[in-house]
């Protein structure tokens, strides 16, 4: 991701393995994915309570920032696969797929790159091209709402992600989520945000009446995380502790990602396979 005045823009490549469109990603893609990897095989047994022949309430993953499919390393050059292929082939591997998977990017070309990747590995997919604010009603609506769910939400910054997307997705008795909150973003433009209020009105809600504006940074940066968390438990779901925090290889501090689940048996999976490499946490 590169940045033109205070607009994130997704850098472009072409992977010459099949010739279609791809992102461009840190190094700090690999962790981020591999423990996406590790919770959807190790929750396998989980997930298998809820298909044919022991359960029929289902098992979806829900991406709805899934960009192309595949991206390229900016440190490396090397091509290598995104969170929807991730996903597909963590399932696959686990003897354990899912029921449906639902994915959705704002970038047309994205999508059909990776409607084309996913249909060459043979796997079935349901596809949306709208703003993930939108996607995630027909999304809700599609679900079985006895099933047990997992989505994965990686947008590029804070603006992308409203409130609204978690509440919609946490209505579902049984809905996983891993979210990806962009630090940098907020690190790079917290004065601004918090002059305007319009990126955290949309983010986090009610946010004005919580926040000491007058505290450091830092300290600001850390209260406006906590009353978001606040906001999830108010869902009546549970973030799980210890939010990894994620920095680049020189220590700029890039995201947090956090676990977020209804029901205790998911943060014990997060709590047992979350710490890929130890980089820091905050809670």
């Amino acid at each position: 991701m590169t940045f033109f005045g205070d607009i994130a823009v997704a850098r472009r490549a072409i992977d010459p393995g099949d010739g279609l469109a791809t992102d461009i990603v840190g190094p700090w893609a690999i962790d981020k994915h591999e423990r996406l990897r590790k919770y959807i095989d190790a929750y396998r047994g989980a997930r298998a309570k809820f298909l044919p022949p022991k359960g029929t309430g289902g098992a979806a993953y829900i991406d709805l920032f899934s960009g192309p499919g595949r991206s390229q390393r900016d440190d490396t050059s090397e091509f290598i696969d995104g969170s929807p292929l991730v996903a597909y082939k963590a399932a696959r591997g686990s003897k354990t797929r899912f029921s449906e998977m639902y994915f959705n990017d704002a970038d047309g070309e994205n999508v059909e790159a990776l409607r084309q990747r996913m249909a060459r590995l043979g796997g079935a997919a349901n596809y949306y091209n709208q703003a993930a604010e939108v996607a995630v009603n027909h999304v809700v609506r599609a679900l079985n709402p006895t099933g047990l769910h997992f989505a994965f939400l990686d947008p590029y910054n804070l603006e992308n992600l409203p409130f609204s997307i978690i509440e919609k997705l946490a209505k579902l008795p049984r809905m996983d989520m891993l979210i990806h909150v962009s630090i940098f973003d907020l690190q790079r433009n917290l004065r601004r945000y918090l002059e305007d209020g319009r990126v955290l009105d949309v983010f986090m809600p009610g946010w004005r009446s919580a926040i000491d504006m007058n505290r450091t940074d830092q300290s600001v940066r850390t209260d406006l995380l906590h009353y978001w968390l606040s906001l999830i438990q108010g869902l009546g779901t549970s973030p799980a502790e210890g939010i990894e925090l994620v920095s680049a290889t020189k220590g700029q501090r890039l995201y947090w990602l956090v676990f977020v689940s209804s029901h205790e048996l998911g943060r014990r999976l997060w709590d047992d396979i979350r710490n890929v490499h130890v980089q820091g946490r905050l809670l």
